[in-house]
């Protein structure tokens, strides 16, 4: 029964995931720029995170082009590669410490979302396609 009423949408899942997974990298990605170079800078240094001069600008971009990316549905394995990267530093630097609860709960989910579009790709509809 529920086929029969869902089934017909079934191609826009992956429509709806790249939304929801999109705009979480791009809330963040836009307050780490509101918050500006140095404090991300001096953040990722208190935790231990290498040259953090380098790290905050890069981290900034991937996630905030990387967010508009997946949304678009435009170079979306790309960006889902970029940001499992961020996610996995941020959990082995950051939120491992804190423990699930608080911690490395909202990256597990992050996680599995980009996993699936790493692997599955943009779905429809999509500007431009993927790489």
């Amino acid at each position: 029964m529920l086929e029969e009423i869902f089934g017909h949408y079934r191609d826009y899942s992956l429509f709806v995931l790249r939304g929801f997974v999109g705009i979480v990298f791009l809330t963040h990605g836009s307050l780490k720029f509101l918050g500006g170079v140095q404090g991300l800078a001096a953040y990722l240094g208190q935790h231990g995170v290498p040259l953090p001069e380098l790290m905050a600008p890069t981290v900034m971009a991937i996630e905030f082009f990387g967010g508009l990316a997946i949304i678009l549905g435009t170079a979306t394995r790309l960006a889902a590669l970029l940001l499992i990267g961020v996610m996995l530093v941020a959990m082995l630097t950051v939120t491992l410490k804190v423990g699930f609860a608080g911690g490395y709960d909202l990256n597990l989910a992050c996680l599995g979302g980009l996993l699936a579009l790493l692997l599955a790709g943009p779905g429809k509809p999509a500007v431009g396609g993927d790489l």
